[in-house]
């Protein structure tokens, strides 16, 4: 009973960080306007990693004094977590300069089928049978609400794509490398402070970095950084300590619906039936996904 409190609970915390991060595609777009996406993606994650600071020196402090601090192979476990944050963050930023975000939500929610067939092949372990169905119904709502009219491949539309793969991996092994330090925050932290000073350098290197544009930028990237980086994906790395990946990415797929709410509300954007569809569709989705693995067959009795 415990163990699926814990999951029950898990699920609704993925829940609330795919509302984050729904909201946050809004800024993602917005702040282009004033800086780079390597820019962008290096002080929002830097960011993050100061507000996570505080938690995970706290951890550290715990796994000092009880002897179990992490070794170097942990400290590389969680630079490869930041190099996959890293270039999914990166290809979605750069894929937005160039789509709709619109485009940006239906493609980047291509990592939910992906993420139990990797489980499947990397790790060796089956998913759920939900699993499969729920991905398609995700993946199939996530198309009711774009524009078909839209949808040809462009460069950006690519770029997009590409960071569902590294998307599906991060879900894949956050989760296990979390549970096996039960230190979330030094987790989220670490791969932050990865993430985030790689694309500062490589901004430093690419991009002109300007005053006036980190000022015109400084909102979006105050709002990606505390609210989706510092939040978010801090909440995403303790959830997943108890939700399977491949339900993990069918609950945060929910993004898309919350994206086009905020959508609604904030840009003026309107749903016809086909979005509202959509909608209806991804939260079925979500909600099966929960309940399919509490159901068990009822034994037969004797003849």
């Amino acid at each position: 009973m415990r163990h699926s409190l814990q999951r029950s609970h898990a699920n609704l915390l993925l829940l609330a960080v795919s509302l984050i991060w729904g909201s946050a595609f809004v800024a993602q777009s917005e702040g282009m306007g004033g800086v780079g996406p390597w820019t962008f993606t290096g002080t929002r994650f830097l960011l993050g990693s100061a507000i996570v600071a505080p938690l995970a020196w706290r951890e550290w402090r715990v796994l000092a004094a009880s002897g179990v601090q992490p070794v170097a192979g942990d400290a590389a476990c969680i630079g490869a977590l930041g190099i996959l944050l890293m270039l999914g963050a990166m290809c979605q930023q750069i894929g937005i300069v160039g789509t709709t975000v619109t485009n940006a939500g239906f493609l980047t929610a291509l990592y939910v089928p992906l993420v139990p067939l990797l489980t499947w092949l990397v790790i060796g372990v089956r998913p759920h049978w939900s699993a499969w169905p729920t991905s398609l119904g995700c993946l199939a709502g996530t198309g009711l609400l774009s524009d078909p009219r839209s949808l040809a491949l462009s460069a950006g539309d690519s770029w997009v794509i590409a960071s569902s793969l590294f998307w599906a991996l991060h879900v894949l092994f956050v989760g296990r490398i979390a549970e096996r330090l039960a230190a979330p925050f030094l987790v989220a932290g670490g791969q932050f402070l990865v993430c985030g000073s790689i694309s500062l350098c490589a901004a430093a290197w690419i991009e002109t970095i300007t005053l006036a544009g980190l000022r015109q930028a400084c909102w979006p990237i105050v709002y990606a950084g505390v609210v989706s980086v510092g939040i978010g994906f801090t909440a995403q790395v303790v959830g997943q300590r108890h939700a399977p990946p491949a339900d993990a990415a069918i609950i945060l797929s929910a993004e898309t619906v919350f994206a086009a709410l905020f959508g609604f509300f904030l840009m003026g954007d309107r749903l016809g039936a086909r979005g509202l569809a959509g909608c209806a569709l991804i939260l079925a989705c979500v909600i099966a996904v929960q309940v399919a693995p509490l159901m068990r067959r009822p034994a037969r009795r004797g003849q």
